[in-house]
């Protein structure tokens, strides 16, 4: 019996293609056409202002950071749940990320918590729309409003999520995306940011390419290019572009069976997680999610093991999600909380992600829910 992985990378069908094509031509450095194409789909499919291709979901979130001026002595409040990069793209600048707790249910980051946590030194609020379920965003928005904080979206969960028909990612001033071979679509490593403050977009295509004004250039704007101001090297190979293309072709099929293997588990586990004290995954009103992951809430710790382990058996991988960065090594060192976070710590200790990506079959999704509802809670 094969294995059921947690996650792997869907083959759309013309990567191999558009590849060869990248290298027969003479570009294959950023920004070439294949980076304009998937570029245009990105802003036709999100409706951002604008958007930059970036080598990673993390290198998106540090050039929000510069964009924002982030320096020593400024703070960023961030939920304590979430990867890494979130808070390591504060901490880079030599600001502090504040970690404030999530919502019980969403797993997003708590306004009230958020709100709490302001002091002259913020700067600006890192929300996470986890799994791609949006956040508090009228909440959140006020709170930002009533002290002129910018909202940055890490929104690596949530290409094709919306909250009230808007695209998530731009809401704030940026959204990251993340291109990562664990998400929907993906190009192994990479992403990007949306900009959706046009007052930064021409900074953005400087930091982006080591400080030089050379897309201007590129486009005969100025017959010269030039060091014009700090940053970094952001853009990459249109390679990546190309194998990245033909992934955002088929993101509606990608979708349909992602969705599929989602609303599988979301209407058949219903009965055996009520029997077991288990909370399935919530999706409020006005949400519309991309199907990233499912989440299942165990009752006790025992339980998120007990059930990784069962499924281990059955050659099914699950797995557990972040760990509280709060009280992580690095987030003692770099980061600040002003109150405990309860919830990220109880919430991290019992949650249980499934299998869900494109490959799997009706059969594949049957065989994860037989193996679940064999499992006895306590």
């Amino acid at each position: 019996m094969d294995r059921i992985m947690f996650s792997q990378p869907f083959r759309a069908g013309n990567e191999q293609a558009y590849v060869e094509e990248a290298l027969s031509s003479a570009i294959w450095h950023g920004d070439g056409p294949f980076t304009e194409r998937a570029t245009r789909w990105l802003v036709e499919r999100t409706g951002a202002r604008d958007a930059l291709l970036t080598t990673s979901c993390t290198h998106a979130l540090e050039l929000a950071g510069m964009l924002l001026e982030l320096a020593p002595g400024d703070e960023v409040i961030c939920p304590s749940f979430t990867f890494s990069s979130t808070a390591t793209a504060i901490a880079i600048r030599g600001a502090v990320p504040v970690f404030v707790d999530v919502d019980p249910t969403t797993m997003n980051i708590d306004p009230v918590s958020a709100a709490a946590a302001i002091t002259d030194r913020t700067k600006a609020i890192y929300i996470v729309h986890y799994g791609g379920v949006a956040c508090d965003l009228p909440a959140l928005q006020a709170v930002a409003d009533q002290h002129g904080l910018a909202i940055v979206e890490d929104n690596a969960h949530s290409l094709g999520a919306y909250f009230n028909g808007q695209h998530l990612g731009t809401f704030g001033t940026f959204g990251t995306q993340s291109w990562h071979d664990t998400k929907n679509v993906t190009s192994g490593e990479g992403g990007a940011i949306l900009i959706n403050d046009e007052r930064f977009a021409e900074r953005a295509e400087i930091l982006r390419e080591k400080g030089t004004n050379r897309s201007r250039f590129l486009r005969g704007q100025v017959d010269k290019y030039t060091w014009v101001d700090q940053g970094s090297s952001y853009l990459p190979s249109d390679l990546l572009a190309a194998l990245l293309l033909a992934q955002f072709e088929r993101f509606d099929d990608i979708q349909t069976r992602r969705h599929a293997v989602w609303n599988g588990y979301d209407k058949q586990l219903g009965a055996w997680a009520s029997d077991n004290g288990v909370e399935l995954m919530t999706v409020p009103e006005g949400c519309e999610h991309p199907a990233h992951l499912y989440f299942l809430m165990m009752p006790t710790h025992e339980d998120q093991t007990g059930l990784i382990s069962h499924l281990k058996e059955q050659d099914i991988v699950a797995t557990f999600h972040y760990q509280p960065l709060d009280s992580s090594p690095a987030g003692r060192k770099l980061g600040r909380t002003p109150n405990p976070c309860p919830v990220t710590a109880d919430r991290s200790m019992r949650l249980v992600r499934l299998p869900l990506h494109a490959g799997m079959t009706d059969a594949d999704t049957d065989r994860v829910i037989g193996a679940i509802t064999e499992y006895r809670a306590g």
